[in-house]
């Protein structure tokens, strides 16, 4: 249908010949006998005369129309009827919300502009045989003080006000967070209150051969302590915790008064947890899979266990929500059929579908205002606008060129090569102010002009289908973010930031553009689902179906087989784009294809792999559909797989349309699910909140949701946290300010750190508080004393804190570094891509001991990072034995190895550490293109386990000097390397063969996950890191796998680089040499993570 039979537009009269719809009649229950009628009963909120029951009307209900009519009927019939004048007559419907009982729940009926009949009440009535449904009509609840009062605490752990809605243009804000409730709800219900008070840290993946080789014929000793006492026991590592329980019963059933442990109890009454972590080994997972386990077999430590009462699950209360249940279809538009006004009466008409309207989408541009004209020069500006659907072009349009003022008016109307039937779910209206050379006014069809640069100032996007799935309609006043200079900190993050739907919360300053959408007579709808071949003849539709299942023909495989077989990054030509969609049949068979951009993504799922499925929801996929297939793949992961794809899952919430979507309800789901999960979930949420105020509200909903369901035992220990890291945070800034030109630090600027530690531990500082990098330790009171200033510009603080658990064997205490002033998410995503390297290699039965410490973002360039016991940096060895010449001496950390090893046979096992440490970080550190290497940010510990730190230039990002690189080797392997492993000159040594051989292996494992390591990064370019914004950093992973080549040449490859790393050795010395002086002079203090 065309659109200007509905349409009623204030600025243009309707064409002559064009028909203008009837004005609608006064809907009454009469007028619609004909249609499909639900005859309710409403409870009213008004007390029947002469009695203590509620008043209740009988009324049949028009399936098509709305809530909000619904409720107007309701009301319009209890004024006739004349029930309690002084209620109904005084307030209007607003004032009362609708409720029904489903299966015990109460649920409300939230969306005003709902059809009644898609709601979730109906069918359920239709399932029991209710030909009479019941709906209940109450006052609006006002919000207690206790939950103001909550609301205020929730507030101050997420690190923004959820309930402020004055920097909105429509109610998605507030529609999501009552949506939430239902799945958070339904997690709860199904909750097991002992397993999620416990959140045993479990895998499913198989033993990997190293560890294997370290179990003595299936069998592990385990010490498990009672009070003061131990015992000792052999235990099979296929044993659950329960049969280990069993086994400790069986063997100390003669030692029950000497380790205190009553008659009356037994087994069932114990569980099992780490000595000095709150980390347990629970539930019927062999002990195997318990990532403790495997961590003390890794590391050849003793597994020390402490038998004690489980935790109580009270803990984890949950606080009684004043909200009711939303209906669970709340936001879902009917079906086309139900919609559409074909074949319909036009009086009884009271919504429309978005698949009748057949005129192109318009847009009229009226004008732009800004409070303070920024301080350039005369400018003449244009309006771009834009339709996108994720990251594709539907249409764009332009205005004429005018002088750039406070206020620039156009008032014009532009009219986009599309139609509003053909608009899918998502489409935003992208809204840029340009500015171009003077004098070109001229309107220019292309969007072109000429010789003269456009330069982007503003931009803000609407969505054109809004979040109950309703066409826009009417005037916006959108208020505009300005676009960042590329000096400034938020530039790196402007592809991701243009994205958004948000508008700038700063009112007062900001430019705002206003402009006018059609209006209509009704609601416009997105159907739900539509007619197939409604847009197509019937001709059409079977050949293309035929051509779809059609066999593929020989001489067009070895063209689809080069297809499915290329990376992400490799760009699709428009004849492979249709050969997959001609052959979209042999697609589904093959699941390699599913990354190829297309419709056939929607209708694939089986043999999805997880790398697929997170390539699914990057920035370029915005099909809702497509998004939740991939998300039902993600749901099949073991909590162990989110964790390690978290960092990359949280971004993703980006590229959502809506704050409400399929994998938000994902990750709500997975953090209710496991406290460890959850616990990262908040700080990686926490810090985007900080840091990214284009998205600030979705995220701050997600957290929202999450902390409601968390339980209060979490809720506490991040209001611990908070306090912490706000507390740390202002010694850090005070701190800074005392030297702030400075590298070096005073005695003088060390003790006043130490006194404000010991004021601030003294006035209310938090006593214990989960280490947010490592939820299962907990830190207690700082060791004054240890606490230092660390001689860097940006003035980190070296941190020393007492282990709050008393069952610690450890003596040692826990140590952070606190940094202010740096984007620790750099850092995390490496040490991130570390672990999966890490989980690949052992897939591969290599163990190359690298170390991806603790580090965590917590805010606005804020975070913390591990201090790693037991090590120190090459610089440090090599500088405190002979000064800055030791970076020429080879033997110089080799001796030191030897000194800090008791035995021949330790330092043996140093060596071989230091071999396999070394190469694992030779080939991460080339894969990932890591720079800036120095004997700085390169440290060893007493045991031989080489790793690096200060990961601030990847992807080939490196340092330059006067246009020159400093980086002279692929990666760093030094003389004094390569003599901890017997070999100097050309000579190769036992050692270094073996050296050679642990690279190529682990680089050949590598080239097999290309993929996921591409779509990892690829997912990471919109947060924001300056070394990670386009496709071309991601490049250098390609090229660093020689993806394309064959085996025998990408093992050629490699071994060319470990010898120009050897023949270039020399040179590295040369730059950690100049680094030594630099440091002596600066007086930097040699000391890092």
């Amino acid at each position: 249908m065309d659109r200007r039979s509905i349409q009623v537009s204030d600025e243009e009269p309707e064409a002559p010949h064009c028909r203008r719809r009837r004005r609608k009649k006064a809907i009454t229950p009469s007028s619609c006998a004909s249609m499909d009628q639900i005859t309710i009963e409403f409870v009213m909120p008004s007390v029947a005369r002469g009695g203590n029951s509620p008043d209740v009307l009988l009324l049949d209900v028009a399936g098509n129309w709305t809530v909000e009519q619904v409720k107007a009927q309701v009301w319009m019939k209890a004024v006739t009827l004349n029930l309690c004048p002084d209620f109904y007559q005084r307030l209007s419907p607003d004032h009362c919300i609708l409720l029904y009982q489903k299966k015990g729940t109460v649920c409300e009926i939230y969306d005003k502009h709902q059809v009644f009949q898609t709601l979730d009440c109906i069918p359920y009535w239709r399932a029991l045989k209710k030909g009479v449904g019941r709906i209940q009509m109450v006052p609006r609840p006002q919000p207690s003080e206790e939950s103001l009062q909550y609301q205020r605490y929730l507030n101050c752990l997420i690190g923004y006000d959820v309930t402020d809605v004055s920097n909105v243009h429509d109610d998605e804000l507030e529609f999501t967070r009552r949506k939430l409730l239902t799945p958070r709800r339904i997690e709860l219900s199904d909750r097991d209150p002992k397993l999620y008070s416990m959140d045993p840290w479990v895998t499913r993946k198989p033993l990997p051969e190293h560890l294997l080789s370290k179990v003595n014929n299936g069998h592990i000793l385990v010490v498990i302590h009672i009070g003061m006492v131990s015992q000792t026991i052999k235990v099979s590592i296929n044993d659950t915790p329960s049969q280990v329980l069993a086994s400790f019963f069986a063997k100390t059933a003669n030692k029950r008064v000497l380790l205190g442990i009553p008659d009356d109890v037994c087994e069932a009454d114990f569980v099992l947890r780490v000595c000095g972590r709150e980390e347990f080994l629970y539930g019927e997972k062999p002990l195997q899979n318990f990532n403790w386990i495997r961590q003390c077999l890794k590391n050849g430590e003793e597994i020390h266990l402490l038998l004690e009462k489980p935790p109580d699950p009270e803990l984890d209360v949950v606080q009684k929500e004043d909200w009711a249940q939303v209906d669970d279809c709340t936001g879902v538009a009917g079906t086309h059929e139900q919609l559409t006004i074909d074949e319909k009466d036009h009086e009884r008409v009271f919504t429309i579908s978005m698949w009748d309207c057949n005129r192109k989408f318009r847009v009229k541009v009226l004008g732009i205002d800004i409070p303070t004209l920024p301080k350039v020069p005369e400018l003449v500006v244009f309006i771009e606008a834009s339709i996108f659907h994720g990251q594709q072009l539907l249409a764009q349009e332009r205005t004429t060129s005018k002088t750039f003022n406070e206020e620039v008016l156009w008032n014009c109307w532009l009219e986009f090569n599309i139609k509003i039937k053909d608009l899918p779910k998502g489409a935003r209206l992208n809204l840029q102010v340009n500015s171009t050379g003077k004098g070109s006014s001229h309107y220019d069809n292309s969007g072109g002009t000429g010789k003269t640069k456009n330069r982007l100032l503003f931009y803000v996007n609407l969505l054109l289908v809004d979040h109950r799935s309703l066409l826009r309609q009417g005037e916006f006043i959108l208020h505009m973010w300005k676009m960042p200079e590329k000096s400034d900190e938020s530039s790196s993050s402007i592809n991701a930031d243009k994205l958004t739907s948000a508008t700038n919360p700063d009112k007062s300053s900001s430019m705002a553009i206003a402009i006018l959408l059609d209006k209509y007579c009704y609601p416009v709808v997105l159907p739900k689902s539509r007619d197939v071949g409604r847009d197509c003849g019937a001709g059409e539709e079977t050949e293309g179906g035929e051509r779809g299942q059609r066999e593929m023909p020989n001489h067009l495989k070895k063209q689809f087989e080069a297809i499915v077989s290329t990376d992400p990054l490799h760009p699709l030509s428009p004849e492979d784009k249709e050969l997959l969609w001609h052959f979209r049949q042999e697609c589904m068979r093959d699941p390699r294809s599913f990354s190829c951009p297309g419709k056939l993504l929607s209708s694939m799922f089986c043999g999805l792999d997880v790398g697929l499925a997170m390539q699914l929801l990057d920035c370029h996929y915005s099909d809702s559909h497509v998004r939740s297939m991939a998300v039902r793949k993600l749901e099949t992961l073991e909590d162990d797989d989110v964790l390690r794809y978290l960092l990359q899952l949280v971004q993703a919430v980006k590229f959502e349309p809506y704050h409400d979507s399929a994998l938000v309800r994902f990750l709500l789901k997975r953090a209710l699910r496991s406290k460890r999960i959850g616990h990262f979930l908040f700080w990686f949420l926490r810090s985007e909140i900080a840091q990214s105020m284009h998205y600030q509200q979705r995220y701050a909903v997600l957290l929202e949701a999450y902390l409601r369901g968390c339980g209060e035992s979490m809720l506490q220990d991040f209001r611990k946290q908070v306090e912490m890291t706000m507390a740390l945070q202002r010694v850090t800034r005070e701190v800074k300010a005392m030297s702030a030109d400075k590298y070096d630090v005073s005695a003088q600027v060390v003790f006043q750190l130490r006194q404000k530690l010991e004021t601030l531990q003294s006035s209310g500082l938090p006593e214990t508080f989960r280490v947010p990098y490592d939820p299962g330790l907990r830190a207690g009171a700082l060791l004054i004393e240890q606490c230092k200033v660390m001689a860097s510009k940006k003035k980190p603080l070296w941190l020393q804190f007492k282990r709050a658990d008393p069952t610690t064997l450890s003596k040692d205490p826990i140590g952070i570094i606190f940094k202010d002033g740096d984007d620790l998410r750099q850092d995390m995503l490496i040490l991130q891509i570390l672990l999966i390297m890490e989980s690949i290699w052992e897939t591969e039965s290599l163990d190359l001991c690298l170390l991806p410490y603790g580090c965590i973002s917590t805010g606005n360039r804020i975070g913390m990072i591990e201090i790693v016991k037991d090590a120190t940096t090459i610089a440090n060895i090599q500088q405190r034995v002979v000064g800055s010449t030791g970076a020429f001496k080879d033997e110089i950390l080799h001796q030191w190895l030897r000194d800090k090893c008791v035995s021949e046979d330790k330092f043996q096992q140093a060596v071989e550490r230091f071999l396999l440490s070394c190469g694992g970080y030779c080939v991460a550190t080339y894969v990932l293109g890591i720079g800036d290497r120095h004997n700085d940010n390169i440290m060893i510990t007493e045991s031989g386990n080489l790793f690096h730190i200060d990961f601030g230039h990847i992807l080939g990002n490196y340092k330059s000097f006067m246009g020159i690189s400093k980086e002279w080797v692929p990666f760093v392997l030094t003389p004094d390397f390569l003599y901890v492993m017997g070999t100097s000159g050309k000579k190769s040594s036992p050692h270094f063969l073996k050296f050679q051989d642990v690279c190529v292996k682990a680089y050949l494992a590598l080239r097999h996950h290309t993929n996921l390591l591409i779509i990892l990064f690829s997912m990471m370019l919109m947060t924001g890191m300056p070394q990670l914004t386009s496709k071309e950093d991601i490049e250098y992973i390609r090229e660093a796998l020689t993806v394309g080549r064959s085996e025998e040449e990408a093992q050629r490859h490699l071994l060319d680089q470990i010898e120009i790393c050897r023949e270039k050795g020399w040179m590295v010395q040369i730059n950690w040499f100049v680094h030594l002086v630099l440091g002596i002079k600066q007086g930097v203090e040699k000391r890092s993570t």
